[in-house]
């Protein structure tokens, strides 16, 4: 047992030990390390596999990438360790036998000869401002280093020396100097190389290879000579590292898909932005998008948007040529622009969903006036009778103002706004009927995103640019049965003049896609899909200057084609006829209603008694469920009534053609199974009626 001054004396001294260490503690918590510097990093803007596109200065105007040590080659980070602290994954921070030396040298030689600094103390002082040499600093660079050791672990105290560590200029972190020095990610340096960036944060302006290549070089020989000294790399490989030689200039930073990655990086508040953008194809589409700008003599530019149709995924997004050059860093694919013709199948879609028109039905191209509005053809003159097929295959322009004419300009525009995309008007008038060739304005973006919803049955989402984000809201262009029809048509245009499916195009894909050319040759477009991409490419000047004679079909066209040459083999087989869709051979085939195209209703070619009301179906009406006959039943059949409308009528289900029949002839159909099905009625004048019934049998 203790005595009582004893065991009073112990008492006092765990009081004051326990005492001290509250204060610390105290104290550790009022002020920890600062970590500003470390969350002040360049945004970066990567692709879906992480690839760098293109990163941006930190606000405080440093190259500043995060660098994690899984990021880092292995043989790198043993370098460092060896070279700069041995013992850093036994240590608490400090390192007790290197702080002995330091002291004796520094008794001994009267100076600081060693600094006895670990990574985790050379950590805590890239985390502080810069302070003057010292041992109060060198103090306090301990204390720091002894709280990051205690709230973070060591990989994460390594993460933060290979993010901050300086490597010359503005250069700061072993990933960024990788990228200005090797142009490759740390992960894959080589021993001469790492040794060169161990070496470099000794002495950052006087060891920088750019500028001094002979001190970079002896900074590199003293790293592998201690290497080879302590056994960590051997002699030969150390004698193959002397022989390389150091990079004589600093590189730029990554410059990928660069109109796309400022857009994001200035509308997005994260420091790392991942895309959806193959990196590979993005690189292959911007080396086509070079090559191709090369042949313009005008100082003409193009943009390219390549998007998945499944997942709405923009695969490359090129937003024009020659970033650094004049007008070059105007993003194209967003610019808004006259489209030509290019709007023209949805123009076309609208009026198949209407059941106005099918792709068999006959048009008239002559000399019409609209008003005060008299369009003619691209060739200026007219072709005379021609399907509705062959007039959007030809971008007939007659005809397809007589379709919008029927639709009507502002339906038509409004269902395009519904969808998504943002269109300009050259007046605050109301639209009218030049926007079905070109009258108004539109990005490549969006001409991309609606050229999907052909591609997916009719149905339009915003296109997905970064990864992971939720798929957008869906909008209805038309049915399924119209996104067919205009596939069916667009796969059929005339390929651009020299151009051949044996390139390499038919054995991979069917392409279906369209051209446009703005008024003056200002704008020269194309834009197609096949099963599983869609591709959308504009040509012409940032400044909008005319380009003559250059138009979609010649000069934007074949950019397009070689696009989906570069792109993966489709894998989603061809779309089948869905429900409804009228499989006409020949225009006698079509019902009456639909065989010739008129301007308006009252010009159909059966006159229309004005005593006669227009078709009405009484049975089975709108919104109703019609119990489906039993399955012993002898009569399977339900009868189909209509009032109204001038004879003969028409009847469809679900766009299958059941027959033309009398005014008071019996109209008999089976019910095509338990389920949704819309029933539409035709009289001879063209007017028509619809109703969506429920099919189903009864329990």
């Amino acid at each position: 047992m203790f005595s009582k001054p004893a065991q009073k004396k112990i008492i006092v001294t765990a009081f004051s030990l326990f005492g001290i260490a509250c204060a610390l503690a105290v104290a550790d918590r009022a002020n920890p390390p600062d970590m500003t510097r470390y969350q002040t990093l360049s945004p970066e803007v990567v692709a879906s596999n992480g690839t760098l596109l293109r990163p941006f200065l930190s606000k405080d105007g440093y190259w500043r990438l995060k660098t994690e040590v899984r990021e880092v080659n292995p043989r790198y980070l043993k370098i460092l360790k060896a070279y700069e602290d041995k013992h850093f994954d036994e240590h608490f921070g400090v390192d007790p036998a290197a702080v002995i030396r330091a002291a004796v040298q520094y008794l001994t030689a009267g100076r600081i000869v060693s600094g006895a600094s670990t990574l985790s103390m050379q950590a805590a002082r890239l985390l502080e401002p810069p302070r003057p040499r010292g041992l109060v600093t060198k103090a306090l660079q301990m204390v720091r280093a002894v709280q990051l050791e205690e709230r973070y672990s060591k990989d994460q105290i390594l993460s933060i020396y290979l993010t901050l560590a300086p490597f010359g200029g503005n250069l700061e972190g072993v990933r960024a100097a990788a990228l200005a020095y090797f142009n490759k990610e740390p992960e894959a340096l080589d021993l001469s190389e790492s040794a060169v960036l161990v070496a470099l944060p000794q002495s950052p302006a006087r060891l920088r290879p750019d500028r001094h290549g002979l001190a970079a070089i002896a900074g590199r020989k003293k790293v592998l000579d201690r290497m080879v000294a302590e056994g960590v790399i051997s002699a030969s490989d150390a004698a193959v590292a002397e022989h390389e030689g150091v990079p004589s200039i600093r590189l730029a930073m990554p410059l990928i898909a660069p109109h796309l990655a400022y857009h994001l990086a200035q509308q997005a508040k994260a420091t790392h932005i991942q895309t959806t953008i193959d990196a590979n194809l993005q690189q292959a589409i911007e080396r086509l998008a070079a090559q191709e700008s090369a042949y313009f003599d005008d100082h003409a530019s193009l943009a390219i948007v390549v998007v998945e149709n499944r997942t709405r995924n923009v695969l490359a997004y090129v937003g024009g040529t020659d970033y650094w050059g004049k007008n070059g860093q105007i993003d194209l694919a967003r610019r808004s622009r006259s489209p030509g013709s290019a709007l023209k199948p949805f123009i076309y879609g609208l009026a198949f969903d209407d059941l106005i028109l099918h792709p068999s039905t006959m048009m008239e191209d002559q000399a019409t006036i609209f008003g005060d509005y008299a369009p003619h053809d691209f060739s200026g003159g007219f072709v005379g009778a021609v399907t509705a097929r062959d007039a959007l295959r030809m971008s007939l322009n007659v005809p397809a103002v007589m379709v919008l004419d029927r639709v009507g300009p502002l339906r038509f525009t409004l269902a395009l706004q519904n969808a998504g995309a943002r269109l300009a008007f050259p007046t605050k008038d109301m639209p009218s009927l030049p926007v079905a060739l070109g009258g108004l304005g539109i990005s490549l973006a969006d001409m991309a995103m609606l050229y999907t919803g052909i591609a997916d049955r009719g149905i339009a989402r915003p296109l997905r640019y970064v990864k992971y984000a939720p798929s957008g809201e869906r909008h209805k262009l038309f049915g399924p049965v119209a996104a067919y029809y205009l596939r069916q048509i667009l796969a059929g245009v005339a390929l651009p003049e020299g151009w051949a499916m044996g390139q390499g195009l038919s054995k991979q894909r069917t392409i279906a896609f369209k051209t446009g050319t703005s008024y003056g040759f200002r704008d020269a477009w194309s834009a197609g899909f096949s099963n599983d991409y869609t591709v959308a490419v504009w040509v012409g000047r940032a400044d909008g200057a005319p380009r003559v004679g250059s138009v979609g079909r010649e000069a934007a066209g074949p950019i397009l084609l070689k696009t989906f040459g570069l792109l993966p083999k489709d894998r989603t087989p061809d779309p089948a006829p869905p429900t409804g869709t009228i499989l006409a051979a020949s225009t006698d085939a079509l019902p009456p209603g639909l065989r010739v195209f008129t301007r308006e209703i009252q010009q159909a070619a059966v006159p229309v008694p004005t005593h006669v009301p227009p078709p009405t179906i009484s049975f089975p009406p709108n919104g109703a469920t019609v119990p489906l006959p039993p399955a012993g039943a002898k009569d399977k059949d339900i009868q189909l009534k209509a009032d109204g409308g001038s004879g003969p009528l028409t009847w469809l289900v679900n766009g299958r053609l059941i027959g033309s029949f009398d005014r008071f002839q019996p109209v008999l159909v089976s019910p095509p199974g338990e389920g949704f099905a819309r029933i539409v009625v035709v009289d001879a004048s063209g007017r028509s009626d619809a109703s969506e019934v429920r099919f189903k049998h009864l329990r």
